[in-house]
């Protein structure tokens, strides 16, 4: 069984445009509703797999509501979230048809009070014992402490889980110093954690900074990943269109997976970039092509030096 976290969970609701433009006023022409949050994302992805998954964090309200009932008809998915007071937030994301753009608008999420913070920490506890990986990601919802995340990692690792943290800014740099087994940050986030705009050098920063591995997410380009197994560039075989909206959740899905069934890392890298390239073509996040992932995992070029890191 695998665990995800997803502490500011919401609910994902996408609209197509045929073409977005300001100031003026547009016909939907197509709305889906899914349980979004970057953890639910990833739990999905890990379900459609064909693993067991297991999601907690806070959930709340109406909203919060119908984020339950679609978690129930997901197949796979095990619902352990813990009840707030406040209401789940949404996401809105619209896809611009013409030039293929989203744009995405989150709302905050429900403010969480101690007595709510102090009942999770002990659900999260009490769950890991029957975990084989946990992944913590996202952001942290008004209340919660910006340290939660490195809490959270030191509880997983006192429990012999490997921990995989996917967040940004001071919940990324505290949670970093806990020691996660993977951090999975985009370039941006890198360069905010480490100062360096030069990817490599950067990966390499944010491991003497606590992290095993690091793998970081380039966009379209792929994957850079440095563990001490060793360095690998991850690149897809064709850039493709679409939404990328949960793109990088379904890497985060295949780098976890990857990790439970102890495959090679060339491995987990060429799955992870297949699964978010496959995603970019699916029509909301959470879920991916299948039959572009199998079309595209054998073609990712992985390059690198074993034991160079």
């Amino acid at each position: 069984m695998i665990l995800t976290v997803t502490l500011n969970t919401a609910l994902d609701i996408t609209y197509r445009v045929r073409a977005l433009e300001p100031h003026a006023s547009h016909r939907v022409s197509e709305v889906t509703e899914r349980p979004g949050g970057k953890g639910l994302n990833v739990a999905r992805v890990l379900a459609a797999l064909g693993h067991e998954v297991t999601v907690t964090g806070f959930v709340g309200g109406a909203t919060g509501g119908v984020v339950q009932e679609h978690l129930t008809a997901t197949s796979g998915v095990v619902n352990a979230l813990v009840p707030v007071l406040g209401a789940t937030r949404r996401t809105i994301a619209v896809v611009d048809e013409r030039s293929g753009d989203t744009t995405q608008l989150n709302e905050p999420g429900p403010t969480v009070t101690p007595a709510e913070w102090s009942a999770f920490q002990e659900a999260y506890e009490d769950l890991l014992p029957s975990m084989a990986a946990v992944a913590l990601c996202g952001s942290l919802p008004p209340g919660v402490p910006v340290g939660a995340y490195a809490g959270l990692v030191r509880t997983a690792r006192a429990a012999g889980v490997p921990v995989l943290l996917d967040t940004s800014g001071e919940a990324l740099r505290r949670g970093v110093a806990a020691r996660p087994d993977i951090i999975k940050p985009n370039a941006d986030e890198l360069a905010e954690l480490t100062g360096s705009h030069e990817p490599l050098r950067a990966t390499q920063d944010a491991r003497r900074r606590g992290a095993r591995a690091v793998v970081t997410s380039l966009g379209a380009e792929g994957l850079l990943a440095a563990s001490p197994e060793g360095r690998w560039r991850a690149t897809p075989p064709t850039r493709v269109h679409g939404n990328p909206t949960g793109a990088g959740d379904s890497a985060v899905a295949g780098l976890l997976s990857g990790l439970v069934e102890q495959l090679p890392w060339p491995d987990r890298l060429a799955r992870a970039v297949a699964l978010s390239a496959a995603t970019v073509l699916a029509p909301v996040a959470g879920e991916f092509d299948a039959s572009a992932y199998e079309e595209l995992r054998g073609r990712v070029a992985v390059t690198g030096d074993v034991n160079a890191a």
